[in-house]
C-alpha cells in the first residue's frame, strides 16, 4: 500500500523519472516498502540489518509473515527510487537507544548516572507540577526550569544544561535552597560534574542533528561532512573526558552501525565533493575522497557521452562524420578546475555547467525528513476535531497556503 500511494503521488504529479532519493524515517513499514519495490534491490544481509535497526527503534510493533503475498508479485508494479533514512532519526536512535548501552560498560558510570538522572527527574517533576515551586525556582535563580518530553531526546540535554546553567551562574547555593523548599534531594558535587561532562558530551549531537534538519540551507550533501565533523568531535572528547568515557564509546558505536554503509556510499560521497563548502576538505580518508571523485568522473562522463550522442542522432545523414569520434571529453578537465578554485560559494558552479548539473541531482534531496515534519505538525493545526468532514482538496489548498504563505505580496 506504501509502494502503491507513493507511485501514485509521482505519477500524479508527472516526477517518476525526476525523484532521485525519498527520505523516511527508520520505521519497519518504509524499510519493507523500499526494500521490495526499490529499483534496485539490496543484498539479504542488508536487509537483516535493516530489520534489526528497526526493531531497535520500535519493539511494540507486530510483524507478519508476507512472503506468501509478496511471492505472487513480481516486484515490477511498482518502481521506487532509492531510500534514504532520516538523519536525525538516527541520531534520536543513537543518543537514546545506543547511548543507553553505556549503562552496561562501567558499573561506576552506571551508578553516577542513575543518581544524577533520578534527582534531576524529581526536581522536574516538582516544578512541573506545583506553580508554587515554579515561582521558587524564577525567584531563587531568575530562570526556569526546562522540562524534558518523551518525543524529543534532545529537550534532556537542554533541560540537564539549563540545571547548569542556574549553578554555573547564581551558584550551589540558589538550587540547593530551592531543593529544600521544594523538598527534593541536592546534587552533590560529584554529580553535578558528571551532568556537566553529559551535556558537553551530548552537544555535538544536538548541533549536528539542528543542521541536518534545515530545509533550505542543507541539502544531502552535507550529511557526510557532518556525520565525519561528529565522529571528530567526539574522538576528541575521549581524550579529556573522565566520567562519560562509556557513553562516548557508546555513541561512536552507534554511529558507527546507523551511518556505517552511508559513510561507504560514493554517491553521498561525491554529493558532498560537489558542495563548493567542503570539496575535498571534509575528510582525511584518501579511500573516501577516492572513490567519491570516481564516481563524479564517471557519471560527468557518461553525461557528456550521451549528449554527444544525442547531438549526433539529431544530425542530417551528410553531417554524419562532421565531429569527429576521438574527441577528447572535458568533464576531468572541468572537475579539476573547479577542485582547484579557491571559492567555497555556491555561485561557483555557475562557472562549471556540468559539475553544476549533476550536482543539482545529487543534492536534490534532503538528509532528514523534518521539513515533512513540520508539514505534519501544520496539518494538525488545520484538521481539527471540529473540521474533521473537511474536503481533501481544500484541505491540502489550505494547507500549501498556510506553509507557503510568506510567498505572497
Amino acid at each position: 500500500m506504501i509502494a502503491s500511494a507513493l507511485d501514485d503521488v509521482h505519477c500524479q504529479y508527472k516526477i517518476r523519472d525526476k525523484v532521485v532519493r525519498t527520505t523516511t524515517d527508520s520505521g519497519s513499514n518504509f524499510v519493507k516498502a523500499f526494500h521490495v519495490f526499490e529499483a534496485q534491490n539490496n543484498t539479504d544481509e542488508e536487509e537483516n540489518e535493516v530489520e534489526m535497526d528497526a526493531l531497535d527503534e520500535s519493539d511494540h510493533i507486530e510483524y507478519h509473515d508476507a512472503s506468501a503475498i509478496l511471492n505472487e508479485d513480481t516486484g515490477m508494479e511498482y518502481q521506487l527510487p532509492p531510500h534514504q533514512r532520516c538523519a536525525c532519526h538516527l541520531l534520536n536512535l543513537v543518543a537514546t537507544t545506543d547511548a543507553a548501552h553505556a549503562e552496561g560498560m562501567n558499573d561506576a558510570y552506571k551508578r553516577l548516572f542513575r543518581s544524577s538522572f533520578a534527582k534531576c527527574q524529581g526536581i522536574w517533576n516538582k516544578t512541573g507540577r506545583s506553580y508554587l515551586a515554579s515561582e521558587v525556582v524564577e525567584d531563587k535563580c531568575e530562570l526556569q526550569i526546562i522540562r524534558p518530553v518523551a518525543t524529543r531526546w534532545n529537550s534532556t540535554c537542554l533541560a540537564t544544561d539549563r540545571i547548569i546553567r542556574i549553578i554555573d551562574e547564581k551558584g550551589e547555593d540558589a538550587i540547593r535552597s530551592v531543593c529544600d523548599e521544594i523538598k527534593v534531594k541536592m546534587l552533590n558535587p560529584a554529580e553535578v560534574g558528571f551532568l556537566r561532562e553529559y551535556c558537553i558530551t551530548m552537544k555535538p549531537l544536538l548541533k549536528a542533528s539542528k543542521i541536518l534538519q534545515s530545509e533550505s540551507s542543507v541539502c544531502l550533501g552535507w550529511l557526510l561532512p557532518v556525520i565525519h565533523q561528529l565522529q571528530s568531535k567526539l574522538n576528541r572528547l575521549e581524550t579529556s573526558s573522565q566520567t562519560c568515557t562509556p557513553l562516548i564509546s557508546a555513541l561512536q558505536n552507534g554511529l558507527k552501525k546507523r551511518f556505517g554503509e552511508m559513510l561507504e556510499d560514493p554517491e553521498l560521497a561525491a554529493a558532498a565533493v560537489l558542495l563548493p563548502k567542503f570539496k575535498t576538505s571534509w575528510t582525511d580518508k584518501p579511500d573516501v575522497i577516492e572513490a567519491a571523485l570516481k564516481y563524479v568522473k564517471n557519471h560527468l562522463e557518461t553525461t557528456e557521452q550521451e549528449s554527444q550522442h544525442l547531438q549526433r542522432e539529431s544530425s542530417d545523414d551528410d553531417d554524419f562524420f562532421s565531429r569527429p569520434l576521438s574527441t577528447k571529453l572535458q568533464s576531468p578537465l572541468e572537475l579539476d578546475g573547479y577542485l582547484a578554485c579557491a571559492s567555497d560559494s555556491m555561485d561557483l558552479l555557475h562557472s562549471f555547467p556540468a559539475i553544476k548539473k549533476l550536482s543539482i541531482k545529487l543534492n536534490t534531496a534532503l538528509p532528514a525528513s523534518a521539513a515533512c515534519e513540520r508539514l505534519f505538525s501544520c496539518a494538525g493545526l488545520l484538521f481539527t476535531s471540529k473540521r474533521s468532514r473537511i474536503d481533501s482538496v481544500n484541505f491540502e489548498n489550505q494547507l500549501l497556503l498556510k506553509l507557503n504563505k510568506r510567498f505572497r505580496r
